[in-house]
Protein backbone atom coordinates (compact mmCIF):
# COMPACT_ATOMS: atom_id res chain seq x y z
CA UNK A 1 0.00 0.00 0.00
CA UNK A 2 1.15 3.34 -1.11
CA UNK A 3 -0.02 6.47 0.16
CA UNK A 4 1.74 10.23 -0.51
CA UNK A 5 2.38 12.88 2.64
CA UNK A 6 2.33 16.54 1.33
CA UNK A 7 3.67 19.11 2.94
CA UNK A 8 2.21 22.81 4.25
CA UNK A 9 2.78 26.10 4.52
CA UNK A 10 2.41 28.67 7.58
CA UNK A 11 -0.08 31.53 6.38
CA UNK A 12 1.24 33.29 9.09
CA UNK A 13 3.06 32.27 12.48
CA UNK A 14 2.96 33.96 15.72
CA UNK A 15 5.24 33.14 18.79
CA UNK A 16 3.03 34.02 22.21
CA UNK A 17 5.37 32.67 25.21
CA UNK A 18 7.61 30.02 26.29
CA UNK A 19 5.08 27.10 28.51
CA UNK A 20 6.65 25.21 31.59
CA UNK A 21 7.09 22.15 29.91
CA UNK A 22 9.67 24.12 27.73
CA UNK A 23 7.52 24.13 24.30
CA UNK A 24 6.13 27.50 22.90
CA UNK A 25 2.66 28.77 22.58
CA UNK A 26 1.96 29.18 19.06
CA UNK A 27 -0.49 30.45 16.86
CA UNK A 28 -0.41 29.54 12.84
CA UNK A 29 -2.41 28.91 9.96
CA UNK A 30 -1.32 25.36 8.80
CA UNK A 31 -2.76 24.92 4.92
CA UNK A 32 -1.44 21.94 2.98
CA UNK A 33 0.37 21.87 -0.24
CA UNK A 34 0.49 19.60 -2.84
CA UNK A 35 4.17 18.47 -3.07
CA UNK A 36 4.53 14.86 -2.00
CA UNK A 37 6.60 12.09 -0.68
CA UNK A 38 6.32 8.73 -1.35
CA UNK A 39 5.34 5.92 1.10
CA UNK A 40 5.03 2.59 1.13
CA UNK A 41 4.51 0.13 4.24
CA UNK A 42 4.12 -3.63 2.91
CA UNK A 43 4.12 -7.00 5.74
CA UNK A 44 7.74 -8.24 6.06
CA UNK A 45 8.33 -11.93 7.74
CA UNK A 46 11.70 -13.40 9.27
CA UNK A 47 11.90 -16.80 9.71
CA UNK A 48 14.70 -16.13 12.20
CA UNK A 49 13.96 -13.28 13.91
CA UNK A 50 11.47 -10.67 14.46
CA UNK A 51 12.92 -7.06 13.01
CA UNK A 52 10.33 -5.19 13.73
CA UNK A 53 10.30 -2.50 11.30
CA UNK A 54 13.04 -2.18 8.22
CA UNK A 55 13.21 0.71 6.59
CA UNK A 56 14.82 2.16 3.64
CA UNK A 57 14.71 5.47 1.60
CA UNK A 58 15.38 7.09 -1.76
CA UNK A 59 15.16 10.38 -3.13
CA UNK A 60 16.88 13.42 -0.68
CA UNK A 61 18.79 11.81 1.67
CA UNK A 62 17.45 12.38 4.89
CA UNK A 63 20.33 12.88 7.85
CA UNK A 64 21.02 11.28 11.04
CA UNK A 65 20.77 7.71 12.50
CA UNK A 66 17.82 5.52 10.91
CA UNK A 67 16.35 4.71 14.29
CA UNK A 68 15.74 8.33 14.95
CA UNK A 69 13.22 8.95 11.68
CA UNK A 70 9.84 9.56 12.51
CA UNK A 71 8.78 7.09 10.31
CA UNK A 72 10.40 4.25 12.07
CA UNK A 73 9.15 6.04 15.49
CA UNK A 74 5.69 5.93 14.39
CA UNK A 75 5.75 2.09 13.78
CA UNK A 76 7.12 1.51 17.19
CA UNK A 77 4.99 4.27 18.58
CA UNK A 78 2.38 1.98 17.96
CA UNK A 79 3.87 -1.57 18.27
CA UNK A 80 4.32 -0.83 22.21
CA UNK A 81 0.21 -0.59 22.30
CA UNK A 82 -0.61 -2.74 19.61
CA UNK A 83 1.86 -5.87 20.19
CA UNK A 84 0.16 -7.84 17.29
CA UNK A 85 1.21 -5.36 14.85
CA UNK A 86 3.43 -7.55 12.15
CA UNK A 87 6.64 -6.73 11.22
CA UNK A 88 6.90 -4.44 8.46
CA UNK A 89 8.77 -3.18 5.30
CA UNK A 90 8.89 0.90 5.32
CA UNK A 91 9.94 2.64 1.77
CA UNK A 92 9.79 6.34 1.76
CA UNK A 93 10.78 8.51 -1.15
CA UNK A 94 11.67 11.76 -0.49
CA UNK A 95 10.79 14.45 -2.70
CA UNK A 96 10.20 17.39 0.44
CA UNK A 97 13.10 19.41 1.71
CA UNK A 98 14.09 18.68 4.77
CA UNK A 99 14.92 21.39 7.59
CA UNK A 100 12.90 23.95 5.27
CA UNK A 101 9.44 24.66 7.19
CA UNK A 102 7.62 22.40 5.39
CA UNK A 103 6.77 19.80 7.92
CA UNK A 104 7.47 17.24 5.36
CA UNK A 105 9.03 15.10 8.35
CA UNK A 106 5.70 15.68 10.36
CA UNK A 107 3.60 14.50 7.08
CA UNK A 108 5.78 11.48 6.83
CA UNK A 109 5.15 10.51 10.52
CA UNK A 110 1.63 11.19 10.49
CA UNK A 111 0.75 9.13 7.44
CA UNK A 112 2.80 6.42 8.31
CA UNK A 113 0.37 5.97 11.84
CA UNK A 114 -2.36 6.20 9.40
CA UNK A 115 -1.42 3.88 6.84
CA UNK A 116 -0.39 1.42 9.80
CA UNK A 117 -3.97 1.94 11.29
CA UNK A 118 -5.76 1.06 7.97
CA UNK A 119 -3.42 -1.73 6.74
CA UNK A 120 -3.15 -3.86 9.94
CA UNK A 121 -7.07 -2.73 10.51
CA UNK A 122 -5.92 -1.28 14.22
CA UNK A 123 -9.13 0.50 14.12
CA UNK A 124 -7.85 3.68 15.67
CA UNK A 125 -10.07 7.04 15.69
CA UNK A 126 -9.12 10.28 14.04
CA UNK A 127 -8.74 11.36 18.37
CA UNK A 128 -6.61 8.69 19.18
CA UNK A 129 -4.56 8.90 15.69
CA UNK A 130 -4.18 12.51 16.77
CA UNK A 131 -3.25 11.74 20.56
CA UNK A 132 -0.27 9.16 18.92
CA UNK A 133 0.96 12.13 16.26
CA UNK A 134 1.11 14.74 19.43
CA UNK A 135 3.49 12.70 20.53
CA UNK A 136 5.95 12.46 17.80
CA UNK A 137 6.32 16.47 16.85
CA UNK A 138 3.95 19.47 17.76
CA UNK A 139 2.84 20.02 13.86
CA UNK A 140 2.19 16.34 13.12
CA UNK A 141 -1.14 16.27 14.44
CA UNK A 142 -1.77 18.92 11.61
CA UNK A 143 -1.24 15.89 8.61
CA UNK A 144 -4.07 13.81 10.13
CA UNK A 145 -6.83 16.47 9.57
CA UNK A 146 -4.43 17.90 6.38
CA UNK A 147 -6.84 20.69 5.98
CA UNK A 148 -6.71 24.45 5.89
CA UNK A 149 -7.01 25.21 10.28
CA UNK A 150 -6.26 27.52 12.77
CA UNK A 151 -3.32 25.76 15.47
CA UNK A 152 -2.76 27.21 18.72
CA UNK A 153 -0.88 25.83 21.60
CA UNK A 154 2.30 23.67 20.72
CA UNK A 155 0.26 23.44 17.30
CA UNK A 156 -2.18 20.76 18.22
CA UNK A 157 -5.17 22.91 18.95
CA UNK A 158 -7.03 22.94 15.76
CA UNK A 159 -9.82 24.81 14.32
CA UNK A 160 -10.25 23.84 10.37
CA UNK A 161 -10.98 26.98 8.63
CA UNK A 162 -12.62 27.92 5.09
CA UNK A 163 -9.13 28.66 3.82
CA UNK A 164 -9.70 28.60 -0.12
CA UNK A 165 -6.74 29.04 -2.45
CA UNK A 166 -8.10 27.37 -5.36
CA UNK A 167 -6.54 29.58 -8.40
CA UNK A 168 -3.64 31.06 -7.17
CA UNK A 169 -0.30 29.46 -7.69
CA UNK A 170 2.54 28.98 -5.12
CA UNK A 171 5.91 28.72 -6.12
CA UNK A 172 8.49 27.52 -3.29
CA UNK A 173 11.77 28.77 -3.03
CA UNK A 174 14.75 26.84 -0.79
CA UNK A 175 17.89 27.95 -1.08
CA UNK A 176 19.33 24.31 0.66
CA UNK A 177 19.91 26.29 4.13
CA UNK A 178 18.93 24.30 6.63
CA UNK A 179 17.85 26.32 9.89
CA UNK A 180 17.70 25.05 13.35
CA UNK A 181 14.45 25.06 14.76
CA UNK A 182 15.86 25.09 18.46
CA UNK A 183 18.29 28.04 17.66
CA UNK A 184 15.51 30.31 16.33
CA UNK A 185 13.22 29.75 18.84
CA UNK A 186 16.20 31.11 20.94
CA UNK A 187 16.43 34.04 19.09
CA UNK A 188 12.58 34.97 19.41
CA UNK A 189 11.62 38.30 21.58
CA UNK A 190 8.17 37.36 22.72
CA UNK A 191 6.29 40.25 22.70
CA UNK A 192 2.24 40.44 24.00
CA UNK A 193 0.65 39.82 21.12
CA UNK A 194 -3.13 40.20 22.75
CA UNK A 195 -3.63 44.03 20.72
CA UNK A 196 -2.64 42.52 17.36
CA UNK A 197 -5.74 41.44 15.15
CA UNK A 198 -6.40 37.92 15.28
CA UNK A 199 -5.33 35.74 12.26
CA UNK A 200 -8.57 34.09 11.85
CA UNK A 201 -9.62 37.24 10.51
CA UNK A 202 -6.71 39.16 8.56
CA UNK A 203 -7.16 35.85 6.77
CA UNK A 204 -10.82 37.16 5.80
CA UNK A 205 -8.99 40.17 3.57
CA UNK A 206 -7.95 39.92 -0.17
CA UNK A 207 -4.65 38.51 -0.10
CA UNK A 208 -2.88 41.50 -1.02
CA UNK A 209 -3.51 43.04 2.51
CA UNK A 210 -2.00 40.34 4.17
CA UNK A 211 1.63 41.75 3.23
CA UNK A 212 1.35 44.14 6.30
CA UNK A 213 -0.18 42.15 8.99
CA UNK A 214 0.69 38.44 7.93
CA UNK A 215 3.62 38.08 9.92
CA UNK A 216 6.24 35.37 10.72
CA UNK A 217 8.02 35.90 13.90
CA UNK A 218 11.01 33.63 12.86
CA UNK A 219 11.77 36.04 10.19
CA UNK A 220 13.40 38.40 11.77
CA UNK A 221 16.08 36.64 13.23
CA UNK A 222 16.82 34.09 10.26
CA UNK A 223 16.42 37.08 7.83
CA UNK A 224 19.55 38.96 9.91
CA UNK A 225 21.53 35.56 10.23
CA UNK A 226 21.15 34.11 6.76
CA UNK A 227 20.30 37.16 4.56
CA UNK A 228 19.78 34.65 1.05
CA UNK A 229 16.92 33.85 3.05
CA UNK A 230 15.38 37.60 3.24
CA UNK A 231 16.54 38.30 -1.00
CA UNK A 232 14.21 35.40 -1.59
CA UNK A 233 11.24 37.07 0.17
CA UNK A 234 12.31 40.63 -1.79
CA UNK A 235 12.30 39.00 -5.14
CA UNK A 236 9.51 37.39 -4.68
CA UNK A 237 7.40 40.83 -4.37
CA UNK A 238 9.67 42.41 -7.07
CA UNK A 239 8.12 39.67 -9.60
CA UNK A 240 4.50 40.22 -8.41
CA UNK A 241 3.59 37.95 -5.67
CA UNK A 242 0.36 39.08 -3.88
CA UNK A 243 2.09 37.72 -0.53
CA UNK A 244 4.96 36.07 0.02
CA UNK A 245 6.71 34.90 3.49
CA UNK A 246 8.79 31.91 4.90
CA UNK A 247 6.99 28.62 6.12
CA UNK A 248 7.56 27.68 9.87
CA UNK A 249 11.37 28.40 11.04
CA UNK A 250 12.83 28.66 7.63
CA UNK A 251 14.28 28.43 5.33
CA UNK A 252 11.66 27.90 2.91
CA UNK A 253 9.64 30.81 1.22
CA UNK A 254 6.73 30.67 -0.68
CA UNK A 255 4.91 33.70 -2.98
CA UNK A 256 1.59 33.69 -3.68
CA UNK A 257 0.72 34.95 -7.39
CA UNK A 258 -2.83 34.96 -9.15
CA UNK A 259 -1.39 34.14 -12.54
CA UNK A 260 1.25 31.20 -12.98
CA UNK A 261 4.59 32.92 -12.77
CA UNK A 262 5.79 32.82 -15.77
CA UNK A 263 8.98 35.42 -14.86
CA UNK A 264 12.48 34.49 -14.98
CA UNK A 265 13.62 34.91 -11.68
CA UNK A 266 17.24 34.04 -11.42
CA UNK A 267 17.39 32.31 -8.17
CA UNK A 268 20.85 30.27 -8.04
CA UNK A 269 20.68 26.60 -10.00
CA UNK A 270 21.30 25.16 -6.62
CA UNK A 271 17.65 26.20 -5.47
CA UNK A 272 15.14 24.12 -5.06
CA UNK A 273 11.85 25.68 -7.01
CA UNK A 274 8.64 24.37 -7.29
CA UNK A 275 5.87 25.78 -9.04
CA UNK A 276 1.95 24.61 -7.93
CA UNK A 277 -1.57 25.37 -8.84
CA UNK A 278 -3.64 25.28 -6.17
Amino acid sequence: MIVFPNCKINLGLRITGKRADGYHNIETIFYPVPLHDALEIIPYSDTEHTVGAVFTQTGKLIDGDEKDNLCIKAYHLLKKDFPQLPSAKIHLHKAIPMGAGLGGGSADAAFTLELLNDKFSLHLSTDQLLSYALLLGSDCPFFILNKPCFASGRGEIMKPLPVALAGYYLLLVNPGVHVNTSWAFSQLKIANKKTLTSLQSIITAPIPFWKKELVNDFEEPVFQQYPAIAFIKEKLYKQGALFTSMSGSGSTVYGLFDKKPDYDFHFPENYLLRQIAL
